[in-house]
Parts: C-alpha cells; sequence; structure tokens
C-alpha cells in the first residue's frame, strides 16, 4: 500500500518538477530569489533532455510500483493525466532535443527581460 502512494508521490513530485523547470522564470518576477532554485532545475532538465538521460525520479518510481505489486500503472486520474504528458508515447530522440530548445528559451527570455529591467532600475 505504501510503496503504490509513495510512487504516485514521486508521479507528482515529478510533474511538479517539470512545471518549475518550466514556467519556474515568471516567478523570479514576483520573486527574484526563487532564481537561485530555478536555474539549477533548469539546468539539470536542459541536461536530462539534451543528453537522453533518464531522470533518477523515473526509476525510483518503478521501483516503488513494483514493490507495490504493481505490473504497471493503475488507471487512475494520476495515471490518465499526469502520465502521458511525462512519458508520451512516440517520444523521439529529435523531439527532446526541441523540448529542451523550447524550455531553454522560454527561461532565457524571462531571465533577458529581469536583466534588462534590472539594468534599467539601477541609477
Amino acid at each position: 500500500m505504501w510503496y503504490g502512494w509513495l510512487a504516485d508521490l514521486i508521479l507528482c513530485l515529478h510533474a511538479g518538477f517539470v512545471l518549475f523547470v518550466i514556467v519556474g522564470g515568471f516567478l523570479t518576477v514576483k520573486w527574484p530569489r526563487t532564481a537561485w532554485l530555478h536555474l539549477p532545475a533548469v539546468l539539470w532538465g536542459a541536461t536530462i533532455e539534451f543528453t537522453g538521460w533518464i531522470c533518477p525520479l523515473t526509476p525510483l518510481e518503478i521501483w516503488l510500483r513494483e514493490q507495490a505489486g504493481q505490473q504497471g500503472y493503475r488507471k487512475d486520474f494520476l495515471s490518465h493525466y499526469l502520465l502521458p504528458t511525462l512519458y508520451p508515447d512516440g517520444l523521439t530522440r529529435d523531439m527532446q532535443l526541441l523540448l529542451g530548445l523550447i524550455v531553454l528559451a522560454i527561461n532565457l527570455s524571462v531571465y533577458g527581460w529581469l536583466w534588462r529591467r534590472s539594468q534599467r532600475q539601477r541609477p
């Protein structure tokens, strides 16, 4: 029972981390100190995408599901909505690279805008 619950928790954390990597730069507009968390997260996310590595959360989740006696993902809310986003069918290396470039472009745009804004505010 606990293993299945922990696997679902890891899946939610994984999805939250991915979301933070993609749009977390916008949090720095309101809370500039979040950049100290966001920049390393973007670096890690881009590294995973560009190298084709597997995030350590994925094998951890799979191991927890196996410990819970699950063969695959259960058909519940998490499986139906989050799994196709994190593990889409037909994900190719080229698609991974494109996704990584999109994430970088979004975040470079936000941080570039913040930098220009900070330069204008200096006396």
